[in-house]
């Protein structure tokens, strides 16, 4: 199994600690947001890992060349200063033709979550990590669903339908994978492609009733969006250092 990172945004809202350094270099605790999240994936199956890269890619480059026990290599994104991340998850299509992992680069989760993510079984092509919470606001990438089955992923829903968010982690079967780079050639073509994430895609595809979700509730994960994520994310990850 691949696990594909999306890392190419430059993480604006965390200025000016991001001006030289990609959101995914920044140190916690001694390791970079990137080694964290390599060294969870180390306890998990998978084979090889490719870091699509963007801003400040050589500083990710280097990171990368001294992991050890871990196949792990870099894809740089030319458009990333042009492009949200469904242009990033384009430019790695090439990666994505048989079963893969994909994830964001700002998810830290311990390696339960994956492992659950890996093992969980269902019917579904697509299969999104959710967890859930008593309130959810703006920025949460929400989701709506019948059972296990999504119906709906974006920040912009209904709050009194919505049942958990996404997390940043999905895995994709072989068909699930062809159904999403067919997806992506198709909104690549819109005049708006350049302005979308990549969840856009998967809403779409929800519709057809090929994408399904894997509840992580109880096991530990973050996000770091913002200045005060990157400082609740130190005492996270902390707890993973054992």
């Amino acid at each position: 199994m691949k696990a594909i990172i999306l890392s190419a945004g430059q993480g604006r809202r965390l200025m000016p600690l991001t001006s030289n350094l990609a959101k995914c270099c920044l140190p916690l605790h001694g390791l970079s947001i990137l080694e964290w999240q390599l060294s969870q994936i180390k306890k998990c199956d998978i084979d090889e890992v490719i870091v699509v890269t963007g801003f400040a890619s050589e500083v990710v480059d280097t990171i990368v060349a001294g992991v050890s026990g871990l196949n792990v290599r870099t894809l740089h994104n030319p458009m990333y200063a042009h492009t949200d991340n469904l242009g990033t998850c384009w430019e790695a299509r090439f990666e994505m033709e048989e079963p893969f992992v994909l994830m964001n680069g700002d998810t830290l989760f311990e390696a339960k979550v994956l492992q659950r993510l890996l093992s969980y079984d269902n019917d579904f092509l697509i299969t999104l990590a959710t967890d859930s919470k008593p309130h959810f606001d703006l920025d949460d990438m929400k989701i709506i669903t019948d059972g296990e089955r999504l119906l709906k992923v974006s920040k912009q829903l209904d709050i009194s339908l919505v049942s958990g968010e996404s997390i940043g982690l999905m895995v994709f079967k072989q068909k699930g994978a062809e159904a999403f780079t067919d997806k992506l050639e198709e909104m690549m073509d819109k005049a708006d492609a350049l302005k979308l994430w990549y969840l856009s895609a998967i809403d779409q595809l929800a519709s057809e009733g090929i994408v399904g979700t894997c509840p992580i509730d109880g096991l530990s994960w973050c996000e770091v969006d913002d200045a005060a994520d990157f400082a609740a994310a130190g005492d996270v990850v902390v707890q993973w250092a054992g």
